[in-house]
């Protein structure tokens, strides 16, 4: 479904050979959640914003392959670009608040993707937008849609990012830290709604996180990044219990357990 092949990140600041990220490759097939790690500034997030087309291109380039059900995503013309992104892949950031319009109510936010790519009207825009609330389990859709988004929670706010971004019922889910700012609750209980989407809508996702311990709840490969670059694939317990790359074995050996907290 997604193939990444030799992906590089460049910043037109550094040196010429110098890159962000670095000849990175894997693969998501249909329904499958793939885990992206690493430690902050590792590219994780660089990687997945190519992949969505919201690489600042002023700033940066991307060259590689980025292809998605045959289509090579770094081949597009940005308004082509931004109709498969609008259509086919749905984005859920780490900061709701500030993802967020302030001054719009949470429904037009949600319909965002609907009304820029398709021809519904305003009430068929409205009755999609209360079933992507209702299946991210918000309480009372209808006046969540009439609010602000100062006047919900934080989890409150990362259920309607992600009703954004299954409203169009996108091929596959970027995720970037999602639960980071969230406590442990609400992190449970939003791991449980993506895995609901992925086992009802077969959706794919690519999860990024630094949290590894989320990542093993969730995820059923895992890539691990460190300075741009892929340091080690495969299935999700097998790097949990046999780590082959020394920064893999740092990472899982800095994870809290309740024998580390205690000592």
């Amino acid at each position: 479904m997604l193939s990444v092949k030799n992906l590089r990140v460049h910043f037109y600041d550094a040196p010429e050979d110098e890159y962000a990220v670095n000849d990175v490759s894997f693969s998501i097939d249909h329904g499958d959640i793939l885990g992206l790690v690493g430690e902050s500034g590792s590219g994780k997030t660089l990687t997945a914003m190519s992949i969505a087309g919201l690489l600042d291109t002023d700033r940066a380039s991307c060259s590689g392959s980025i292809i998605l059900d045959g289509v090579d995503l770094l081949s597009l013309e940005p308004e082509q670009l931004r109709r498969i992104r609008g259509r086919d892949i749905g984005v859920v950031f780490q900061e709701p608040m500030t993802a967020m319009n302030p001054v719009i109510k949470i429904g037009p936010q949600v319909e965002e993707s609907l009304r820029i790519h398709t021809d519904l009207d305003k009430a068929a825009r409205k009755a999609a937008a209360l079933d992507a609330m209702d299946a991210v389990e918000l309480d009372d859709p209808e006046t969540v849609y009439n609010k602000y988004p100062h006047e919900l929670s934080g989890g409150m706010l990362q259920r309607v990012m992600i009703a954004a971004a299954i409203i169009s019922k996108p091929k596959m889910i970027l995720a970037d830290e999602p639960t980071t700012a969230l406590d442990v609750i609400i992190q449970a209980q939003i791991l449980q709604l993506l895995k609901k989407i992925n086992t009802k809508r077969g959706t794919s996702i690519l999860f990024i996180s630094h949290n590894l311990n989320v990542v093993r709840k969730l995820c059923e490969r895992v890539c691990v990044m460190q300075g741009g670059i892929l340091v080690e694939e495969g299935p999700t317990e097998q790097i949990f219990r046999h780590p082959q790359q020394p920064y893999t074995q740092k990472l899982i050996a800095a994870i809290p357990t309740r024998d580390k907290k205690l000592r």
